[in-house]
């Protein structure tokens, strides 16, 4: 997953919005969009991030101002556990060069000592979009963690994966019909990039355009 093979990979599906969201890290996302150079795909910067519930958010923000802060609010509330690269990896950042630039020390796949609506809080602050990942999921999902969508619970969209075996009921929740709903890939592997995907209708492909196609999602459903 260097960035090369990425955008290849998202090139060849004919993606033309791709996010770059690595656990609890916005660093390689970064150097993705700071490197690139061709107007498609369009990159969305962010992080999947653990909230202290355990439940994964997907979280993009317009511009590298609002990412750093994010970037230093991650470092700071990130627990200081070691990462063990000869159990769990390395995690590193990659140039396009595929060069490393970058080892990160903490455990990535730990949890924030932030909950879900500070995470919320933060992100809407600077403008951002923010994304309960893949709901359905028996694990580091909404459902799996909290057993409901909370009413106070303030996102973009609810990120689900249709037809999902094994996956949670999500839609007999009231409030899973209270908000925009997206599908994606959360590839881990290049193969996976392009498995699903969701279609805006958007006038450019400028951040608060895509998030103004988010919005506009609920019409669809309703």
């Amino acid at each position: 997953m260097d960035p090369l093979t990425i955008l290849e990979r998202a090139k060849q599906k004919g993606l033309q919005v791709i996010g770059i969201t690595d656990h609890n890290s916005t660093r390689q996302a970064r150097i993705i969009k700071e490197e690139y150079t061709e107007e498609i795909p369009v990159i969305l910067t962010g992080a999947e991030v653990t909230t202290r519930e355990e439940i994964h958010c997907l979280v993009f923000f317009d511009g590298f101002v609002a990412l750093d802060e994010f970037q230093s609010y991650l470092d700071a509330h990130l627990p200081a556990i070691p990462n063990r690269s000869d159990y769990f990896g390395d995690q590193v950042v990659v140039n396009f060069r595929g060069e490393i630039i970058f080892e990160e020390e903490k455990l990535l796949i730990s949890a924030l000592d932030q909950s879900l609506e500070q995470v919320e809080k933060f992100v809407s602050e600077r403008g951002g979009i923010c994304i309960p990942a893949h709901i359905n999921r028996p694990s580091y999902s909404l459902l799996s963690q909290l057993g409901m969508i909370p009413s106070n619970l303030r996102a973009d969209a609810l990120e689900w994966i249709p037809a999902f075996r094994g996956g949670l009921d999500c839609e007999s929740d009231p409030a899973f019909h209270s908000f925009p709903l997206v599908c994606s890939s959360d590839a881990h592997y290049p193969d996976d990039i392009g498995c699903r995907y969701t279609e805006l209708e958007v006038e450019g492909w400028s951040f608060e355009n895509i998030k103004m196609g988010l919005s506009r999602l609920m019409e669809t459903i309703k």
